[in-house]
């Protein structure tokens, strides 16, 4: 029987690369995405072809989080059987910006989403994307068992749908997993996340369109890896005999600082001589440093980051090279599959 899962955020890094994977092992997927004036479906628009093609094993769905009765109505129609919420505000400096927003989809989003499961007395398992930013100030190698202290409006919304999650795991026998998930990067990355406007600004140096770059803070150190192998690792933990969260991560950490060395390298320049300090992009309250422990997913799930830093530089570097190349975005990199449809309803 053809497995059916639903994703929030699948027009996101994370959402595609899950698509991808889920369809690749025969499900039918269905993604919640936002209406909007303007389509935001760039990194999905290779997967899928007119909605009634025959066979057709992706659909579009219009949604937000913080509608609940849209959820309900939703969930009901799909009855999906695994639920994968990976759609919040998720970027960290905005968070401070627009704190309300934040809590309002990572954090009662998931509360919506969970209630419309148990009202309706799904029989399905669900994925809540946790973050490392929940561990905050808490001092690395950070696992499963460090306390929390996160420090940003999104590492706190985080937090209170981790511990969503936990709870109706705990009062409702619901099959909730939380995958706290250390930074996983892409050719699919948002412009305005750090690494990938890095990377992409290391292709336009290169190519003599711009001379300088400029970012906040370059000493704090995360722990940065591919995302397309952390997808598969949310797949495992839905597969796993009984509920439980996990850490993903790579287990090295890298400053800012070293990830501009490494892009910048790629291409044979000295990054020193093309960033500028802007104190715009500094956050009111900083995490210096994040490195994850996995060895729980390691030895429950056989999960393993096998891309660390300097091949994903290379990897994003080369992606951004050739999108300019090529006029485009790179949020393609994987080869188009046929026989998928969209729909809206």
């Amino acid at each position: 029987m053809t497995r059916r899962a639903l994703i929030t955020g699948i027009t996101g890094q994370d959402g595609s690369y899950l698509a991808e994977l889920l369809l690749n092992k025969g499900y039918e997927v269905h993604g919640i995405i936002r209406r909007a004036s303007t389509f935001n479906t760039t990194r999905i628009d290779h997967l899928y072809v007119d909605p009634h093609t025959p066979g057709a094993r992706l659909f579009l769905h219009f949604g937000d989080l913080v509608d609940g009765a849209r959820l309900i109505t939703l969930l009901s129609r799909i009855a999906p059987d695994e639920v994968y919420n990976l759609a919040a505000q998720s970027h960290v400096r905005v968070s401070f910006d627009e704190p309300e927003y934040t809590a309002d989809t990572a954090g009662l989003g998931t509360v919506r989403l969970l209630e419309a499961v148990r009202h309706l007395d799904l029989n399905c398992r669900f994925y809540q994307a946790s973050s490392s930013e929940m561990f905050g100030s808490s001092p690395p190698p950070q696992n499963e068992d460090t306390p929390f202290h996160p420090r940003s409006p999104y590492g706190v919304s985080k937090l209170f749908s981790y511990w969503t999650a936990r709870n109706y795991r705990e009062a409702y026998g619901l099959f909730t997993v939380n995958g706290i998930l250390f930074n996983h990067e892409s050719p699919r990355r948002g412009e305005t996340f750090v690494t990938r406007k890095i990377t992409r600004a290391v292709a336009r140096i290169h190519a003599g369109l711009d001379r300088h770059l400029y970012l906040g803070n370059v000493d704090v150190v995360r722990d940065w890896g591919y995302a397309p192998e952390y997808v598969e690792g949310m797949w495992r933990m839905m597969h796993a005999d009984a509920p439980d969260d996990y850490v993903l991560a790579t287990g090295f950490g890298c400053s800012v600082r070293e990830f501009l060395a490494l892009a910048f390298a790629h291409v044979g320049l000295d990054w020193e001589e093309y960033v500028r300090f802007d104190d715009r992009y500094l956050r009111p309250t900083e995490i210096d440093a994040v490195i994850g422990n996995s060895s729980k997913a390691q030895s429950e799930l056989g999960w393993k980051a096998q891309v660390l830093a300097p091949e994903l530089t290379k990897i994003m570097v080369a992606a951004d090279i050739r999108a300019l190349e090529l006029g485009g975005t790179p949020c393609i990199d994987r080869p188009t599959l046929p026989g998928w449809g969209v729909e809206s309803r």
